[in-house]
């Protein structure tokens, strides 16, 4: 399980780095769809170019010689993404050529010259991208030329990028043997609580070794003949304090966490309920396509009042409407009630994400399912659909062969994945649906496919 680099933009006050995140982000077909209910003053985007795959992280204008509250906290939450970024993207602004700004920043950026992308935006004029060449008296190589606002070799900068990134590590011997734990979520929820209860059960703890995340430990134990992985970023909690940037700390570390686990543990304050940041940390874990499991804690400061557990599931499904399959858990650290039983439901989850569906009972689902409703015309035309194949685990993934994939609504893509998890035993894990025009050649359809697999059996 190789971790999702960290890609982060900074620079000065703008210099249009919100624009190019959005411009990356958001306007690309290959990027993971924004999950609704988590992209308000979104942060992070998950983004796939040329087979590789990145978490770019959007920063606040860094000014150095100021020094009050709000400048203070930008810095601080600009230098933890910088501390955690594979690449990071320093962004100038070619219309107004190098300010003092931008010396501050290059200065602040020189001990991670080697991870440095120099980007010089608003390229939008010949005179402009002639002036580019003066920004390399900060100390970097040549920058790239683009325009955020225009697109002008977005391309360009994601080819950049890409080859700039750490190849991907392999994955062990006994990887689909081995469930990948990372418990995230805001301050004060009790993750370490719950980390210490789950192997202060457990003592044959395997051993410690380094993570991928600098200077990470993941804690390896042999649960009941299974082997789960805690991963853990010690190395980034000497950076840690109480103050405004915390919050931002956390999200932050979690991206690290999510980019190289199974299944994300989101540990939830029983009392406070979810958060804005429960709900982008969730998204997170589901553009990733990892498993998801909400675990309420605390447990022990409700035991005794007039706890509706049947409302407070209510609250939560509402809350992660985006994530109806994922699985809700109710535990208390302190007094380690139901903790002994997230190794069963992390492995039903993480079993759930691996499960592989025969391809002729896939056919027959999605057979009936076509049959009991069809897509609705749009301008006169239907959506058919010829045939269905898996093509991925971690999380299922399936493509549906069509006539035409324009024709597809939303709502009917909706009804196909609900037919699916009806089906298959897809708890807690996302499941994605692709959709795909069949060629000519191509004249296979479900019915085929079914008849072959009930000649098998």
């Amino acid at each position: 399980m190789s971790e999702t680099p960290i890609v982060a933009i900074v620079g000065r006050p703008n210099v249009g780095k919100s624009a190019l995140f959005n411009r990356l982000v958001g306007k690309r077909m290959a990027i993971v769809e924004a999950t609704p209910g988590v992209t308000r003053d979104r942060l992070y985007g998950v983004v796939e170019w040329n087979d590789a795959t990145f978490t770019l992280v959007d920063t606040g204008g860094i000014e150095v010689g100021k020094v009050d509250d709000v400048t203070a906290q930008t810095r601080a939450q600009a230098q933890m993404a910088i501390d955690q970024a594979a690449l990071i993207i320093f962004v100038v602004d070619a219309k107004t050529g190098v300010m003092s700004q931008d010396v501050d920043v290059a200065e602040l950026l020189r001990p991670y010259r080697d991870r440095v992308l120099l980007v010089a935006n608003k390229v939008e004029s010949p005179a402009t991208a002639a002036s580019i060449y003066e920004f390399c008296s900060l100390g970097f190589d040549v920058p790239l030329a683009v325009s955020s606002i225009h697109g002008l070799q977005s391309g360009d900068l994601l080819d950049a990028i890409v080859t700039r990134l750490p190849p991907p590590a392999p994955p062990p011997d006994d990887d689909d043997a081995t469930v990948r734990l990372a418990f995230v979520g805001q301050p004060n929820v009790g993750k370490s609580s719950l980390v210490n209860a789950l192997l202060g059960q457990q003592r044959a703890v395997v051993a410690a070794t380094p993570g991928t995340t600098r200077d990470a430990t993941d804690t390896a134990i042999d649960v009941d003949g299974r082997r789960f992985v805690i991963i853990d970023t010690a190395g980034i909690r000497k950076h840690e304090r109480r103050g405004p940037a915390l919050e931002h700390f956390g999200t932050l570390r979690a991206v690290a966490a999510i980019g190289r686990c199974d299944v994300a543990v989101l540990v939830i304050d029983v009392m406070a309920g979810a958060t804005t940041q429960d709900q982008r940390i969730a998204g997170l874990a589901i553009e990733e396509g990892k498993g998801l499991i909400l675990l309420l804690n605390k447990l022990d400061l409700v035991e005794n009042a007039a706890f509706d557990r049947e409302q407070a599931n209510e609250l939560i499904r509402t809350a992660f409407a985006f994530a109806p399959y994922a699985s809700i858990m109710y535990v208390s650290a302190l007094t380690k009630r139901g903790v002994h039983k997230i190794w069963d439901a992390a492995a039903a989850v993480a079993g759930a994400r691996r499960t592989r569906v025969p391809t002729a009972k896939l056919n027959l689902v999605v057979r009936d399912a076509f049959r009991a409703r069809p897509p609705a015309p749009f301008r006169g035309k239907s959506m058919k659909i010829y045939y269905a194949t898996q093509t991925a685990v971690g999380p299922p993934t399936f493509v549906f062969f069509v006539n035409d994939p324009r024709l597809l609504h939303f709502s009917y893509q909706r009804y196909l994945e609900n037919s699916l998890r009806e089906a298959f035993p897809f708890e807690g894990t996302p499941v994605r649906l692709v959709f795909r025009p069949r060629v000519q050649q191509d004249t296979t359809d479900a019915d085929t496919l079914i008849a072959a697999g009930d000649q098998r059996s």
